[in-house]
């Protein structure tokens, strides 16, 4: 079993995927962005540095997603992801334009039909005034130049994606605005009830149809 969980920058992801690791036994494929030399230079200057960022992402990315999850997941009885080699392409097409951005989409699809796709995504989605809340309480060094208007054009290019574009992968959607999931257990449960019904792994309480 392997299932991601996804967002926009300053959602969760990483924090969510930690709490749920020992609920699964699972273990854990983590995004690895700090390795990224361009990155800071990125938020800094985003026209200059995009197509450098991005390439180096979508490969680093791809040999992770090999190592961790292609090569183990016979292995192990679960792996959760805070992340999706899908993700690239959504931040592509928000940074790239012209030739770079049609040459970025040869690359990545050309690897992706060596990456195992997830048995499920959790979307976890969230307005554009909570995420910069919470990239500005975890302050980020690099972050802090972040603009809120890249977050918005990012928070739509993932709605496009997991809200309207066909799925050959099912899409557990959360809506995290009003959630506070670290610090309220109850939060915490409803996520982890609506993961286990999704996959059909018991105990679980089904949800209620809506009146």
């Amino acid at each position: 079993m392997y299932f991601a969980i996804e967002g926009v920058i300053g959602v969760g992801k990483t924090t969510l995927a930690r709490m749920l690791q020992p609920e699964f036994e699972a273990e854990l494929v983590l995004e690895v962005f700090e390795e990224n030399p361009f990155l800071s230079n990125f938020y800094g200057d985003r026209a200059r540095y995009a197509f450098q960022t991005q390439i180096f992402f979508l490969l680093s990315r791809y040999h992770q997603q090999r190592r961790n999850i292609s090569d183990r997941l016979s292995d192990v009885k679960a792996i959760i992801s805070d992340y999706t080699f899908e993700k690239d392409a959504l931040f592509a097409r928000v940074n790239l334009a012209g030739d770079e951005l049609e040459m970025y989409y040869r690359v990545q699809e050309a690897l992706a039909e060596k990456v195992v796709p997830p048995d499920l995504f959790v979307y976890l989605r969230a307005n554009t005034d909570t995420l910069m809340k919470r990239i500005a309480l975890r302050d980020r060094p690099y972050e802090r130049q972040m603009e809120r208007s890249y977050i918005d054009q990012l928070n739509r290019s993932y709605e496009d994606f997991f809200m309207h574009a066909p799925q050959n992968t099912p899409v557990l959607v959360i809506e995290s605005s009003e959630m506070d999931f670290v610090n309220n257990p109850a939060d915490y449960q409803i996520i982890l009830n609506r993961i286990r019904e999704a996959l059909k792994l018991a105990p679980f309480q089904p949800q209620l149809p809506i009146s």
